[in-house]
Order: C-alpha cells, then structure tokens, then sequence
C-alpha cells in the first residue's frame, strides 16, 4: 500500500495540488500532491511530495510536527460545528485537534479540543521516510504519507458524518524549522496563517 501512488487504490483519484506558497516563505516551493477517498468508515488520503531540506525531529503525539517537513488537512464536515487539523510531519507523527473558535488570544487559539492518545492510535498512517531526519537531507526526496481517519472520532465531537456530499477543508505543507521554511495551501489564504476557514475550499466527495 505505501507508495502506491498510481497502484489500484489510487490510480483513479485525481489529486490536489497545494500549490499556493505564502511569501513569507523561502524561494523551496515542493511539489506536492493529495488524494482523497472514503469508505462507510472513514477518510482515506495519501500525501505525495517532492521535496528537499527535509527535517524530522519530533515524534511523540500532539508534538510541534508544523516544525518539521510537513503536510496537514482541515476538515469541516458540518458547517457551525468547527474544524479538525491532523498534521503529520514525514515520519508520521500526528497533531491534531477539534476547533470550535479559531481567534487567536497572543498566538493560542481561543477554543479548541486535543484528539486523545487513543484517538491518536486510531488514526492509521504509513509513511517512507524514517522517523527522525537528523541533520536534515538537503538533497531532492521525494516522500509519501499515507492515513486513514475513522469516522467515529470526528463524530464524537460533531455527530454524525456523512459521505458522499461536499465538506469544506483545505490542505497545507509546510517547514517552519528547515532551513528553507515555506507554507504551501491547496486553496489559497489570506495570510500566514492555516487556521482560516473562511479561506476552506470544498472537497467533493462522490
């Protein structure tokens, strides 16, 4: 399964592309890439990125993953109910959390929930690269991260989820502490900063 971006799985998804660099960043723009499908159980996605300075120094849950060579997915399945962020970095370490009020109070979000260290062991990831980079590679490495997200986590905070239809959400890379930092968005933000709903774009599930 790991890698198979064009295997059977995947060969039929058209991926999106986050192409949209913010330029606060560095002149590093990686290409990279998402595919999306479900099941009655959950979210399945599989991150493909072309990359190089890649960093990867934090492991454990709920860690600063943003720091490192990273991609991340927003979710908005039902609107008025907020958002989740899973962020993983390229050795598969996850941070995530449920959003109510995304408004900053000196840079901490107003109002959010942390997803459990249960929930964190539900969550399913494959990944190529190992789990720590370091010093970084600073030659081109191209790397993928696979997930899958069961259903029954996001309804535990926002009831029931259903596909298909049409949630709200974008997709982000990012690098805060390589030594070419750069922040990448399938749809386009206003400014440097991810937790923007108002900038989600619609991710249309059929």
């Amino acid at each position: 399964m790991l890698g198979q971006w064009n295997g059977p799985a995947w060969e039929h998804i058209t991926p999106l592309e986050i192409a949209s660099f913010r330029p606060e960043g560095s002149s590093h723009r990686p290409r990279t890439r998402c595919k999306l499908q479900y099941s009655p159980e959950g979210l399945f996605g599989i991150f493909k990125v072309d990359d190089r300075y890649v960093r990867c120094v934090h492991s454990d849950f709920q860690s600063l993953v943003y720091e490192d060579s990273c991609v991340e997915i927003f979710l908005e399945p039902k609107p008025g109910l907020g958002y989740f962020n899973f962020e993983f970095n390229c050795g598969g370490a996850l941070l995530a959390y449920h959003v109510i009020d995304p408004h900053k109070t000196d840079g901490i979000i107003d109002d959010f929930k942390p997803l459990s260290m249960r929930e964190d062991r539900q969550i399913k990831r494959l990944h190529s690269s190992p789990r720590r980079i370091d010093p970084e590679e600073r030659d081109s490495l191209t790397w993928y991260l696979e997930f899958f997200i069961p259903f029954i986590i996001m309804e535990k905070y926002i009831g029931r989820v259903d596909l298909p239809g049409i949630w709200k959400g974008n997709l982000f890379k990012c690098g805060d502490e390589t030594s070419h930092p750069h922040w990448g968005a399938w749809s386009p933000i206003d400014e440097l900063n991810f937790h923007s709903p108002e900038n989600f774009g619609q991710l249309s599930f059929k």
